[in-house]
Parts: structure tokens; sequence; C-alpha cells
């Protein structure tokens, strides 16, 4: 009887063990989430204000300024159901206008175009990289999330199921092959 009992709390100490490390993990993978979203919250408002600058400098002609300054203010100003597709569309913008490398030429041409064309090629460069990072968490959140062991003992609490952020983030070739100063 006694020995029955050792084993039975025994056992019932290592699902408690394995229990807490799980949610322990799921916790540390949210929390990575928030830090993946934060930096790339950060990288798409850095783009948006770079463009934004370039675009009010006087450096591009009409046409390209104005279609970049309003693809850059959406994407400031979208609400997060419409962010992806607000950025998405700054992607394109900047495709638009910076396919080209004589259009990156003519920037770089002007006092202080090569530090503004460094800084919005540095731009487009780390938005891929925070978004890859970001869904990268939201993919082993997600995984984790699907084992029966999280759902039936709700390891998981009342966070909300990880959303991948999925936009166009391909960089123009113009700047994408910048080198970086």
């Amino acid at each position: 009887m006694t020995e029955t009992l050792i084993w039975t709390v025994v056992v019932l100490v290592a699902i408690g063990l394995y229990l807490s490390w799980t949610a322990g993990r799921l916790d540390r993978l949210h929390t990575r989430i928030d830090a993946a979203r934060a930096a790339l919250d950060a990288q798409l408002l850095r783009r948006a204000s770079v463009t934004q600058e370039l675009a009010t400098s006087g450096v591009l002609d009409p046409a390209a300024s104005i279609v970049l300054y309003e693809a850059a203010h959406a994407a400031r100003q979208a609400e997060e159901e419409q962010r992806e597709v607000a950025e998405s569309e700054l992607s394109a913008a900047l495709r638009a206008v910076f396919g080209e490398p004589a259009q990156v030429e003519t920037v770089k041409e002007i006092p202080g175009g090569e530090e503004a064309a460094s800084e919005l090629a540095a731009a487009v460069r780390r938005v891929p990289m925070a978004r890859r990072f970001h869904n990268d968490a939201v993919r082993a959140a997600r995984a984790l999330r699907r084992h029966r062991t999280v759902r039936w003992f709700r390891l998981a609490g009342h966070a909300p199921f990880p959303l991948a952020f999925e936009m166009d983030d391909e960089p123009p070739v113009a700047l994408a092959a910048r080198p970086v100063s």
C-alpha cells in the first residue's frame, strides 16, 4: 500500500513538473512573440518614416514623392486589421519608385542623398528579417499550442492564438543591392 502511494506521488510530481515546464516554455514563446512583434513594428515604422522623409525632401520627382508619401502615410496610420495590406502597398510603391538603379543614383547625387539612400536601403532590408523572426516565433508557439497536453490542461491560459504577419516585403532591387555603411 505504501509503495503504491509513493509511486502515485512520484508519477503525479513528474506530471506536474512536465506541465509546469511546458507552461513555462509556452510563456517564453509568447514573450518572444511580443518582443519580435515590437521589433517588427519598430522596423516597419522606421521604413515608413525614412520613406516619408525622402518623399518630402524634394529629391524625387513630384509623382514619385506623392506615391511614396501616401503609401508611407497609409502604412503609419493603418489600423491593425489593415496594416499588412498597407505595408504591402508601401513595399510595392518602393519597388515602383526604386526599381531602377538610375533613380537611386539620382538620389545619391544630391547633398545628403547618399545618407538618405543608405538609410532607406538599411530599412528595407531589416523589415524582412524582423518579419521572419516574428513569424518563426509564431510558428513555434502554434506548434506547441497544438499539443493535446497544452489544450487539455489549458496551459496557454487566455493568451490569444498567435498570428503571423503576412505582407509583401520584397525590397526594391536597386536598394537591396546597396552596401550599408
